[in-house]
């Protein structure tokens, strides 16, 4: 209850920030749509993009997504205001299965889970940037496998993946969310630098680009590569219970 109070009061608090966060959710979500339709042409098949099993399925995945996004720990090599979780896995699985529209409303739904149980600490900040970092593995990993529906697709979408989410990630920190998180707490960026150049001895000078290359860049690629691997594991033997029924 109070997690929605907190809610309610920094969306009234942040009204403007929080309708370019939606629409940013609109359009990515849009192209995740769009691409599905063309993976669709392409394989010769016409599938309902959402089903009431489908999006049942989807509510799962996302609780589930939700439920590991909470468990966020910090890492050794990273200031303790950067935290890794795991959610993506479950969501990279469910995008495989349901296709790349849906791994976006699961990003969706994980936040807004989090949200309704959390509140924000960071005024939406770091709210947008898990949405948008997640979306950025999500969405090329399922579209690749969307069109080809193959292992090989998958491991390519996997990689790929994995890649733009290190390299996006890492400069959107550096461009948006850092210069956004010093503005909003009132934190100079010389204190932030500090931060990882305490805990990280690769993060040396005064530049931002060291910062996240040796605090945020090895941290996006572990939460990819971890996700990536796991998925390929275990998709396969869990497709069938998965998709069970879902065409029916």
């Amino acid at each position: 209850m109070n997690g929605l109070k907190e809610l309610i009061q920094s969306v009234t608090e942040n009204l403007v920030f929080v309708l370019e966060f939606l629409a940013i959710i609109v359009a990515i979500f849009l192209a995740a749509l769009l691409f599905e339709k063309l993976a669709q042409k392409k394989r010769g098949v016409k599938e309902k993009i959402f089903t009431t099993r489908k999006m049942a399925m989807i509510g799962m995945f996302s609780a589930i997504a939700t439920i590991l996004h909470l468990f966020d720990f910090a890492l050794p090599f990273a200031p303790p205001f950067y935290k890794l979780d795991f959610s993506e896995l479950p969501i990279l699985i469910g995008a495989f299965a349901f296709g790349p529209a849906a791994g976006v409303m699961m990003e969706f739904l994980k936040i807004l889970l989090k949200l309704l149980i959390k509140g924000t600490s960071t005024a939406f900040v770091g709210d947008l940037a898990n949405f948008v970092i997640g979306c950025s593995f999500i969405l090329p990993a399922s579209v690749i496998y969307a069109f080809g529906k193959k292992k090989r697709s998958a491991i390519v979408g996997c990689v790929v993946g994995t890649l733009i989410l290190t390299v996006f990630g890492t400069a959107f920190n550096a461009v948006y969310l850092l210069p956004a998180f010093s503005a909003l707490f009132g934190m100079p960026m010389e204190s932030i630098l500090q931060a990882g150049m305490a805990v990280n001895p690769l993060a040396t000078g005064d530049s931002i680009v060291n910062f996240v290359m040796a605090c945020v860049a090895p941290m996006n690629l572990i939460k990819g590569g971890f996700a990536s691997i796991v998925t390929m594991l275990i998709y396969k033997p869990l497709s069938p219970i998965i998709k069970a029924g879902y065409r029916q």
